[in-house]
């Protein structure tokens, strides 16, 4: 609980803690018994007429009248992990771009402009880890005529829950009539795990390059040029396959991506009439050993929120959300 029943309760926060990491309590008389009183805790991204917006962990946004506060504080930034490797958001967001880079780059500021012919939003988006250098309209403005002259939609990609993390970015945004279409969680874990993953006896190969057997199975089809330079991109790039009875149509693939002290997954996909047999453990641990002989040392992995067997999948192997990012589009 924030709050404990033995102390008074006081309302500490005021309109200049916007930006601050705040725990607040609201009462609302209208509800039973015993559900009166509500908890938030995230960022105080707005304070204006009367009404406070937080923003959540999960990116998800909380308007809360003035009038029924009645706790509020300013607590410490979002805790760091209690396992694993320690990583800053700034950290990970430029080993994840690394990791999947788009194939034309421009600087505006300490924001990033990136664009490979529209393949995945995080190789077609803005990286915008720190000050544009201009005013946050003008800074839009010139965002949105960068990717308008290479045919795409302007998208910022921004993140929550973290220490570092955007959430007044990402409000100033919503002001402005840009949506949010995705939401995923950034996972991270110890590497070694991994690399101890039980092998049920089936050949994993390992490639440099994503073959045509490998690319029948990955789920985005009609491979263009970017799209493969995009995935072929990074420090260290290896591919797996778990061969199928068809040879053209592998029973399992994998990607991972070698930074560093940093192993990244991605791309883990298993033929839909052999999953549930170990296929897509097979593959992370192949992966990581590989990592590991390079000198890696923790893992990280991109998994939407709604996606719940990959999400028991990656906990039962050590690894934890991290941040949530946000892909938002121009409106």
């Amino acid at each position: 609980m924030d709050f404990s029943s033995h102390i008074r309760l006081e309302v500490r926060v005021t309109p200049a803690d916007v930006g601050k990491r705040v725990s607040v309590r609201q009462l609302n008389e209208d509800a039973p018994k015993g559900e009166r009183f509500t908890d938030t805790v995230g960022v105080l991204t707005s304070w204006d007429a009367g009404v406070l917006l937080i923003t959540r962990r999960s990116g998800e946004r909380v308007r809360i009248a003035e009038a029924s506060l009645v706790a509020g504080k300013v607590v410490p930034s979002a805790p760091a992990r209690r396992r694993g490797p320690s990583a800053s958001y700034e950290e990970l967001a430029r080993i994840a771009s690394r990791g999947w880079q788009p194939v034309e780059r421009e600087r505006l500021g300490d924001w990033e402009l990136r664009a490979a012919a529209g393949f995945t939003r995080r190789a077609n988006s803005v990286l915008p880890l720190g000050d544009p250098g201009v005013p946050l309209d003008e800074a839009l403005s010139l965002v949105r005529d960068w990717y308008a002259a290479r045919g795409l939609p302007a998208y910022v990609q921004t993140a929550t829950g973290a220490e570092g993390t955007q959430e007044l970015l990402c409000a100033q945004l919503e002001e402005r009539g840009w949506t949010r279409e995705v939401s995923a969680e950034l996972w991270t874990g110890a590497l070694a795990p991994l690399g101890d993953l039980p092998d049920p006896g089936r050949p994993v190969l390992l490639s440099r390059t994503a073959d045509e057997a490998w690319l029948c199975r990955y789920q985005r089809k009609g491979m263009s040029e970017v799209a493969l330079k995009v995935l072929g991109s990074g420090p260290s790039v290896w591919f797996a396959t778990v061969p199928g009875d068809d040879p053209g149509s592998p029973a399992a693939i994998g990607r991972c991506v070698i930074d560093g002290r940093w192993a990244g997954f991605a791309a883990v996909e298993v033929d839909p009439s052999l999953r549930r047999q170990g296929l897509a453990t097979m593959v992370m641990g192949a992966l990581a050993r590989q990592a590991l002989t390079e000198g890696a040392s923790a893992a990280w992995l991109q998994v939407e929120t709604e996606n719940a067997g990959a999400r028991a999948l990656y906990g039962g192997m050590g690894l934890a959300a991290h941040h949530t990012y946000h892909h938002y589009r121009q409106p």
